[in-house]
């Protein structure tokens, strides 16, 4: 109830620390935080204001941020679709944020997240049978990429995003692996870590070259009056927007670079038809957009990370990512539970069988 309460989409903002570059190099704070809710941010045109559902600034801890995020799991195990996700121009702190530093020794919410889906599952075990499982992708020069294989396997692998009859999105053609505790979890998630795309550039010294989509499936069977919900945890960590002649891309990182921008674009494109309820939305004009078409304007509980820096010389790419944001708080979705009856649900076990080549026992038909 609180969180229906809260809204469907909700937007945090992050303002990352000055980092070494910009304090040794003098650069002046220009965004400031008036309350939980409230930021300013000094332009050459004079200050501008902006309100999201929480402001996180320098001194808030990985902790007091998931504080306010974790709840969301929640819903997810009670069976609606769930999307956190991080924007930002590239270096601003997504990552940090999602995923926390270089050896987790201030893990973020993704690793935080893996935690909290097994504690609830363990404190629930007498009461429900839940089943976890998740695929990992990469969105990297406009081609989807499984990272639960090798990079020599997944170049030859087709994924395309699709819908089923609940208008859930799902990778079609992509490994998907069961997790029976968050080691489990983390051991995949640490997997695809490591066959994704990163590469140094003035801005950031391992800036993500693709775009992460996380989905975590759950499977919650009652087991006092049978029925099953379906919950899913899409969770995406989004390369950064950048231009060229600040990070000093190349080449290989130049085609990178364009391809991110042109993604996210078109990510702008939907957020502009769905916040203005223009009756045509662009999903199907980039890969980014149909792998999180039911995560905006969709059956979706959703929580934005807008990432900033502080530093007078981005104030361009703050602002253009808070008038973003802005834009998405102003979307509306209908989140809706995805639940099976008893029966439905054992209509559902007999045909897998079935197909599957099982015996099918009296019971099950009964």
């Amino acid at each position: 109830m609180v969180e229906n309460m809260k809204g469907k989409i909700r937007v945090f903002c992050r303002i990352r620390p000055m980092n070494r570059t910009e304090i040794a190099r003098g650069d002046s704070t220009i965004v400031s935080r008036l309350d939980e809710y409230s930021i300013t941010v000094e332009t050459a045109r004079g200050q501008r204001e902006f309100q999201f559902d929480r402001i996180f600034d320098t001194q808030c801890s990985q902790e007091e941020v998931f504080q306010d995020t974790n709840r969301l799991i929640q819903s997810a195990i009670d069976g609606f679709n769930v999307c956190i996700f991080a924007y930002g121009q590239t270096g601003s702190g997504k990552t940090y944020t999602m995923v926390g530093d270089k050896h987790l020794k201030n893990p973020g919410i993704i690793p935080r997240t893996f935690n909290k889906i097994f504690d609830i599952i363990h404190k629930n075990e007498a009461k429900f049978d839940i089943k976890v499982s998740a695929y990992m992708l990469e969105l990297y020069n406009e081609r989807l990429q499984d990272l639960f294989v090798s990079p020599a396997e997944a170049f030859s692998k087709r994924i395309e995003m699709k819908k089923d009859k609940k208008g859930l999105v799902f990778a079609q053609g992509a490994e998907t692996k069961q997790a029976a505790s968050p080691s489990e979890l983390f051991a995949l998630f640490e997997q695809g870590c490591a066959n994704r795309h990163i590469a140094a550039t003035k801005m950031n010294v391992e800036s993500s070259r693709s775009h992460l989509i996380i989905g975590i499936m759950v499977e919650n069977r009652n087991l006092t009056n049978g029925t099953v919900c379906y919950g899913k945890l899409s969770l995406v960590d989004l390369a950064g927007s950048e231009r060229a002649a600040k990070t000093g891309a190349k080449d290989g990182q130049l085609k990178e670079a364009n391809s991110i921008n042109k993604s996210l674009s078109a990510l702008g494109d939907v957020i502009s038809a769905l916040s203005s309820d223009q009756p045509h939305v662009p999903y199907r004009n980039n890969k980014l957009t149909q792998a999180m078409q039911d995560s905006l304007g969709g059956n979706a509980k959703t929580l934005m990370f807008v990432n900033i820096s502080p530093s007078d010389c981005n104030v361009e790419e703050t602002l253009t990512s808070l008038i973003y944001a802005t834009r998405v708080k102003a979307i509306t979705n209908n989140a809706q539970r995805n639940m099976d009856s008893k029966e439905i649900a054992q209509l559902k076990e007999i045909i897998v069988k079935l197909r599957s080549g099982q015996p099918v026992e009296e019971e099950d038909v009964q």
